[in-house]
Parts: C-alpha cells; sequence; structure tokens
C-alpha cells in the first residue's frame, strides 16, 4: 500500500501547476485525504482536505488560490495550484486515511513528497 504524489516542478510567480497523489495496493475504501507541505527550514503546515463526501477546507493561505478534488474511482486526490507565489515553495506530501481489505479501522499514511519550487 502506498502513496505517491506527482506534478511538482519549477514555475514562475503567477503561474499554475497541478498535483496528483494516488493511493495503491489492496485498499477497501478511503477516508480524508490531504495535502501538506514544508518549506525550508520550516515545520510542516496543512494546506487541504478533502473528504470521500467531496468536502473540502483550505487552509487561509492558499484559499481563493489552490482546489483540492479526487476522484473516488481512480483512488487520486489532486491539488490545483494557481497564482504560485514564492512563499509556495516547499515539498508538497499528500496524506490519507486508508481502509485496507479485511481491516475494520483506518490507518493514516504518507507519500514521499513532490517538490514545488516558485521563482520570483
Amino acid at each position: 500500500v502506498q502513496l505517491q504524489a506527482f506534478g511538482g516542478g519549477l514555475v514562475q510567480a503567477g503561474g499554475s501547476l497541478r498535483l496528483s497523489c494516488v493511493a495503491s495496493g489492496s485498499i477497501s475504501s478511503i477516508g480524508a485525504m490531504k495535502w501538506y507541505r514544508q518549506a525550508p527550514g520550516k515545520q510542516r503546515e496543512f494546506v487541504a482536505r478533502v473528504h470521500n463526501s467531496g468536502t473540502t477546507i483550505h487552509a487561509d493561505s492558499v484559499k481563493g488560490r489552490f482546489a483540492i478534488s479526487r476522484d473516488n474511482a481512480k483512488n487520486t486526490m489532486y491539488l490545483q495550484m494557481n497564482s504560485l507565489a514564492p512563499e509556495d515553495t516547499g515539498v508538497y506530501y499528500c496524506n490519507a486515511d486508508l481502509i485496507l481489505d479485511g481491516m475494520k479501522y483506518a490507518r493514516n499514511y504518507w507519500g514521499q513528497g513532490t517538490q514545488v519550487t516558485v521563482s520570483s
């Protein structure tokens, strides 16, 4: 079972990127899925969350610029990032509550992270 994040890269300020996070393995169902990010020398911080119902929450710092979504049929979560600024630079991690086949309760998993660099 693993979470894999894709889509990071180098972009100029004002540009856009779309991150993806795919959950794979013997998964029965997926609960909340989240994005976090960690800038150099700083603590990891919450970016956005999407429930399996589609309900979303975004951190104040990204509201109006980023949009989280998911495709339950593909076990995939997305983060559309627009109007990127240098302070958005960091490693973006996906996180999800996964219920594995044969299990009753969800367990929390982290992906490996994808680097986003925004140049000024």
